[in-house]
C-alpha cells in the first residue's frame, strides 16, 4: 500500500508529505520553543516553512529530472521521515536556508552531465554555495564539490576551473556593497571566523547523540549497499551517486564543524541521506519486502518522534 502510493509521483503524494512536514514544523515551533510571541514572529516562521517545503519540491525535482532514482516519491518521503526523527532540526532557520541553497547548487552540478551550458551551471553552483555560506560559514567547503564536479564532467577546459573563482569574487563584491549600504562592514570578519565545533553539549544530550550515531551508521551502510547494487546502472547514474556521496560527506563535515553556540544543522544532511535511502528502497525487487521496509521506516520514525517527546 505505502509503496503503491509513494512509488509514483502523484500530486496526492506531495500534499500528504508537505502537510505532514508542516505539522511537524508547527508542532516543533510550539512544543520546543516559545518564539511565537508576536504576529511578526508567526509571519517569519511561516516564511521559513515555505522555504522548507519548497526545498522538498526542489530535491524531488533534482532526483527525478536527473534520473538519480526512478520516478517515485521515495526520496521526498525519507526526507520528511528524517525530519520526524530530528524534529528540532526545523527550529534552525539558518540550517533551512543553508540546505535550500545547497540543494540548488547540487541541482546545477548534477545537471553538468549533459555537458551543456557548463560555465553557466558552474557559475550558478558557485553562487548558490556562497549564498549558503551566509547561513553557515563552513558550508564554503561545498566549493570542493564544485571543483570535483568539474573534474568529473569536463576537466580539460581551463575556463571551467576559473569560473568558480569568478563566482566567488562576484558574490563577495555584491554582498560587500550591500553590507556597506546596511552599515555592517564587519560582517565578513565576524561571520567567516571558522570556529571549530564543540561537541560537549551534544554529547551530554544522550538522546540526540544516540540518534546521530545511529543515523550515521545507517546512512553509511545504506550508501555502501547502494553502490554494491549499482553495477547494472548506467555510468551517468553511478556518477550522480558519487556526487551525492561527496555531498553527504561534506554535509556531515559541516555539521561537525558548525557545532557552536548550541547550533546543530543536521538538516543539511537529509537530502543526500534521503537519496540513498530512496535508492536502496527502489532497488528492492520483491514488492512485499519493499512494502515491509517502508512500513518499518515509517513506524520507527513515529516511535522515535514519540520517545523524543516523552524524554524531552
Amino acid at each position: 500500500m505505502i509503496s503503491g502510493i509513494f512509488g509514483k509521483t502523484k500530486p496526492i503524494n506531495y500534499v500528504l508529505l508537505l502537510g505532514l512536514l508542516s505539522l511537524i514544523y508547527w508542532f516543533s515551533s510550539f512544543y520546543y520553543t516559545d518564539i511565537l510571541k508576536e504576529p511578526i514572529d508567526f509571519l517569519t516562521q511561516a516564511f521559513v516553512l515555505i522555504i522548507l517545503l519548497f526545498s522538498v519540491l526542489v530535491l524531488d525535482f533534482v532526483v527525478n529530472r536527473n534520473q538519480i532514482t526512478n520516478t517515485n516519491a521515495y526520496t521526498a518521503l525519507y526526507f520528511v521521515l528524517l525530519v520526524l526523527i530530528f524534529p528540532s532540526s526545523v527550529l534552525d532557520p539558518d540550517a533551512i536556508g543553508c540546505n535550500f541553497f545547497l540543494i540548488l547548487a547540487s541541482r546545477r552540478l548534477i545537471s553538468l552531465r549533459s555537458l551543456k551550458y557548463m560555465k553557466l551551471k558552474i557559475l550558478d553552483a558557485s553562487l548558490w554555495v556562497m549564498a549558503a555560506s551566509i547561513f553557515y560559514s563552513w558550508s564554503l567547503l561545498f566549493l570542493i564539490l564544485v571543483f570535483i564536479a568539474i573534474y568529473i564532467y569536463e576537466p580539460k577546459s581551463l575556463k571551467n576551473w576559473l569560473v568558480p573563482l569568478v563566482g566567488i569574487t562576484s558574490f563577495v563584491l555584491i554582498w560587500n556593497a550591500i553590507l556597506i549600504l546596511a552599515g555592517k562592514e564587519g560582517f565578513f570578519l565576524e561571520h567567516y571566523s571558522f570556529n571549530i565545533g564543540d561537541w560537549k553539549e551534544m554529547l551530554q544530550n544522550w538522546t540526540l547523540s544516540s540518534k546521530l550515531i545511529l543515523f550515521i551508521v545507517l546512512i553509511t551502510i545504506t550508501g555502501l549497499a547502494v553502490f554494491l547494487k549499482s553495477g547494472k546502472l548506467g555510468l551517468g547514474r553511478i556518477i550522480n551517486l558519487r556526487v551525492i556521496s561527496i555531498y553527504l560527506t561534506l554535509s556531515f563535515l559541516v555539521v561537525i564543524l558548525s557545532l557552536t553556540d548550541g547550533k546543530f544543522p543536521i538538516l543539511i544532511t537529509f537530502f543526500p541521506a534521503a537519496v540513498f535511502l530512496g535508492k536502496y528502497t527502489e532497488m528492492i525487487k520483491r514488492k512485499n519486502i519493499r512494502e515491509l521496509s517502508l512500513s518499518g521506516a515509517m513506524l520507527l520514525s513515529i516511535l522515535i518522534f514519540v520517545l523524543d517527546i516523552l524524554f524531552k
